[in-house]
């Protein structure tokens, strides 16, 4: 193909906002379409060379597989011996565990399987992992186990059923993923079957006629750039993502790439602008700074034991930049076209020895490092399970009916009747509850469920049950007799258009009668507190601790104002003293993880701010 610079200067586009995203600029909240944007030019470049070579006669497998393994093999080995290194250094024992297996994850291109087993792609656990990034290498190389096999033989039968067959695949998978994404979000986020229309959006332009009008060609260029920046600057964590939420930024890179498909018209103003020098300079860096910013950025909170701020971030983008031009120069370029190349035999072999040796270098990893390894997981799994009485008063992915009733009394005894309703940071304070229910002036009923705040309109698609589970909250009180409702949450996980509706909740709830308290946001760390106990962060003289909590949305000010008409009480102004919150005390964690109490935290919260107390 001929080289164009333009698509250079998207792959920069596509990697800048990925890594700015990354590093914590709040602007950029959709930043993470950038990896949709290098799907939809993988697609294009690798369909088009395989288009290309078959009309030649000189399209091998095994030649498609050696280019493939000269692009990715160095910088992923590279990478991986960097992280290997620090995660010696600086990892907690049960995070090594994590690390090394992903480690075997990222060296059988199977890390999507991984970390969509493990953890959705926002959460906090998955904002410490150093491979995370992997995923999307391992989607694309997945894709291109089936692309060299199955595009050759459709172009055998002619180049216009290859064309509509992609197509066809294209349109396959693109409705599996709208499907999925409103059923199983983190399913559809990291698999292949759902992401493969995407790459798939850049091999149909293969089969499309250029664009000769120049007029609509300026037209497509101006709209394709438009698509990706709105999807950039629009979107966030809590968009529904990727079925039809990715079509934006995947039809804005398929604009983009087919408005330069005439380069002897010349390049429309987009390309000339994404064909600029700095803008090349970035694209052909872009694997290699893809590759290396996501570790320096986990490493680099690691370090600072919370997320890079301010000059910080700042630092961590010219980090990533420095590294990846070494990389590039030293590591990508040399053996990505060598003076002396190896027989394709040995380097294949080669290949496979170095991947097998990853593999079992994480898996014999895994299980020396869970030796030391406390369980957080384990713990919080227990704790779940037992003072929480999960799948009973604190529900997952249960039908609503599954709530035990009359079994998730947990106090009784005293005058009134109060319903704690919530998700996991509503659980998490009944063990201080259960502790301290001689002071309490109500006998509380727990309503709980996981991921699930108590807000009459929230819906999940990642929990359908939720929306049953809520709607089902005024007829609880009214059989139960219910005088006062607290709810309770983790805040700034609930999306802004849903959280505004709080109001309307309260509103619901008083007219039934009942009195309503609303519990603010409890402190999160951008860390396991056993991680922070660890480093002895934040110690001071009476052996307690204290650390820098996430700040999150909604401010207090603004949760507090939405909970107007109901009595609002804020956790910070007891466990924390401005940024700083207490996460150890009298020489015990009060967290089990990076923000759920303890069973010493919660009776320590109970007797501190909770409302109930007499």
């Amino acid at each position: 193909m001929t080289y164009r610079p333009d698509i250079d200067g998207l792959r920069a586009l596509a990697v800048l906002v990925v890594l700015l995203f990354h590093a914590g600029v709040a602007t950029l909240g959709g930043g993470f379409v950038g990896v949709d944007v290098f799907f939809v030019i993988s697609g294009y470049v690798i369909g088009n060379g395989i288009v290309a070579d078959v009309a030649a006669g000189r399209f091998t497998v095994a030649g498609f597989y050696e280019r493939r393994i000269r692009r990715i093999l160095p910088v992923l080995v590279a990478t991986l011996l960097a992280c290997a290194l620090l995660a010696r250094l600086l990892l907690e024992p049960e995070a090594r565990v994590d690390f090394a297996r992903s480690v075997a994850a990222s060296a059988g291109f199977v890390s999507n399987l991984y970390f969509w087993k493990s953890s959705g792609y926002f959460d906090v656990a998955a904002q410490t992992r150093p491979l995370l990034h992997t995923w999307s290498l391992a989607v694309e190389e997945q894709f291109y186990l089936f692309i060299p096999l199955t595009l050759p033989l459709a172009l055998r039968v002619s180049r216009r059923f290859a064309g509509w067959a992609v197509l066809a695949g294209l349109a396959a998978s693109l409705a599996l993923s709208i499907g999925l994404t409103a059923t199983a979000p983190t399913t559809s986020f990291y698999l292949l079957p759902t992401r493969a229309w995407e790459l798939l959006a850049g091999t149909v332009l293969v089969f499309l006629k250029p664009t000769p009008a120049r007029p609509l060609r300026e037209g497509m260029a101006v709209l394709g750039l438009g698509l990706i920046v709105w999807a950039v600057l629009a979107y966030d964590e809590a968009t529904p993502f990727p079925g039809l939420g990715a079509l934006p930024p995947c039809l804005g890179a398929a604009l983009l790439i087919q408005s330069g498909r005439t380069p002897e018209a010349g390049p429309t103003a987009i390309g000339r602008l994404l064909g600029m020098k700095p803008c090349v300079a970035i694209g052909l860096i872009s694997y290699s700074l893809y590759m290396v910013h996501w570790p320096v950025i986990v490493f680099t909170r690691y370090a600072l034991l919370r997320d890079p701020a301010g000059l910080e971030i700042l630092g961590v983008v010219a980090v990533s930049g420095a590294l990846a031009t070494a990389s590039w120069r030293w590591i990508e370029t040399p053996l990505r076209h060598p003076a002396n190349r190896l027989p394709q035999a040995r380097l294949f072999a080669r290949t496979l020895a170095i991947l097998a040796a990853f593999m079992a270098f994480g898996l014999a990893s895994a299980r020396w490092n869970g030796r030391e390894s406390g369980g957080t997981q384990a713990r919080l799994g227990a704790l779940e399970r037992d003072a929480w009485m999960g799948g009973r008063c604190f529900l997952e992915n249960q039908p609503a009916a599954a709530w035990a009733g009359d079994a998730c009394w947990r106090t009784t005894g005293a005058g009134g009747r109060a319903l704690l309703w919530g998700d996991s940071f509503a659980a998490h304070y009944v063990p201080g509850l259960v502790a301290n229910a001689k002071d309490l002036s109500h006998d509380v009923l727990q309503y709980t469920f996981a991921g699930c705040p108590p807000v009459l309109a929230y819906a999940s698609n990642a929990k359908p049950g939720c929306r049953d589970f809520n709607a089902r909250v005024v007829a609880v009180v009214r059989a139960y007799r219910i005088d006062t409702v607290v709810l309770a949450a983790r805040w700034d996980l609930v999306p802004a258009r849903l959280l505004d509706t709080l109001p309307d909740t309260i509103a619901r709830l008083k007219a039934e009668g009942v009195a309503v308290v609303v519990i603010g946001a409890s402190p999160v760390f951008a860390f396991d507190v056993a991680v922070l106990a660890a480093r002895n962060a934040g110690l001071r003289p009476d052996g307690s601790a204290a650390w820098y909590a996430k700040a999150g949305h909604p401010g207090t000010a603004t949760l507090a104002h939405l909970s107007a008409g109901a009595r609002f009480v804020d956790p910070r102004a007891t466990a924390c003293d401005g940024p700083l919150c207490r996460y150890r005390a009298d020489n015990v964690d009060l967290f089990i993880d990076y923000g759920h109490l303890s069973a010493a935290g919660s009776d320590r919260a109970v007797r501190g701010y909770f409302p109930l107390m007499r």
